[in-house]
């Protein structure tokens, strides 16, 4: 019998010890976290993330700011945001909510924004520093993940690995971290993608597997050895007429089909998910404390 991975109530954990750790901090004459996220256009995806995180910003004790924009605005009006947030010692976090309009460089706003502020991990300094080893803000889901193998208490150091997806947020830095020489790293890793020929042959040797691909119920049961962990990044909106909403959310793993072959499984909704929001605060907090980059 499989043992279901749960983020929502990890993350409702961690939650509460980042709010401790606030409270302790206040209470020794330190200043409140400062998270501030900038979001253009009206996305309905970005804006339900965002109000997620501003009223998980509350719960913990942070200070928050949102920038709105519109999604006419110029790329130079949006840099130049991001370097009134850089300039202002009260930010502690800055994130840019994307994806952005096509006519503005996402690259180039990541890189606008200062590394030591960067709570995404996703500006370049931060990359490299991650893969170095140095101290980094890693990617939000990414450092999810890893925190729930800690917490489950999963082992990966010797394990054979399978990241299904090659994307910079995802399945790079996922990657990267499970082959580090570190507690809840050094896994043999192969990192899959549209191209990797007889992906099946791969999938079913590895004893850890995370689908990070954005293809609903991609990974099925006959992929899956005996005994495996799994762990379903994706999450893709489909049509239902069994909800009351007319949609469901389905992951990149075929649930029912799998779960009855692992040993452990994260769910979607409530795996993954709620642990990136966690992750994003425990690096503004990490950023407040100015350690990463001294």
């Amino acid at each position: 019998m499989y043992q279901l991975i749960d983020g929502k109530t990890t993350s409702a954990k961690i939650k509460e010890e980042i709010a401790e750790e606030v409270k302790q901090l206040i209470e020794a004459g330190g200043k409140k976290p400062h998270l501030a996220a900038v979001l253009v256009g009206h996305d309905g995806a970005s804006e339900t993330y965002v109000a997620s995180k501003e009223r998980a910003c509350k719960f913990v004790g942070f200070n928050s700011t949102l920038v709105r924009l519109e999604d006419t605005v110029s790329e130079e009006e949006l840099l130049q945001r991001v370097n009134e947030l850089n300039k202002n010692e009260d930010v502690d976090g800055i994130i840019v909510q994307l994806p952005l309009p096509s006519h503005i460089n996402e690259q180039k706003i990541i890189e606008a924004i200062l590394p030591q502020k960067d709570v995404d991990g996703f500006h370049p300094v931060n990359v490299g520093r991650m893969v170095i080893g140095l101290p980094a803000f890693v990617s939000a889901t990414p450092a999810g993940i890893i925190e729930l193998l800690k917490r489950y208490n999963i082992e990966s150091s010797g394990k054979s690995c399978a990241v299904i997806g090659r994307s910079n947020i995802v399945g790079k830095p996922m990657s990267i971290l499970l082959s580090q020489k570190a507690d809840f790293g050094n896994a043999t890793v192969t990192l899959c993608h549209s191209r990797t020929p007889d992906l099946k042959e791969i999938t079913e040797k590895a004893d850890i597997i995370v689908a990070a691909l954005g293809k609903a119920e991609f990974l099925t049961g006959d992929m899956v050895k005996q005994g495996a962990v799994v762990i379903d990044v994706g999450i893709t909106r489909v049509k239902s007429d069994k909800t009351k909403s007319g949609w469901k959310l389905l992951g990149d793993v075929k649930f029912d089909e799998v779960a009855p072959k692992c040993s452990y499984i994260t769910p979607v909704p409530g795996g993954v998910g709620p642990m990136t929001i966690v992750s994003l605060l425990k690096n503004t907090l990490l950023a407040s404390r100015k350690e990463i980059f001294q």
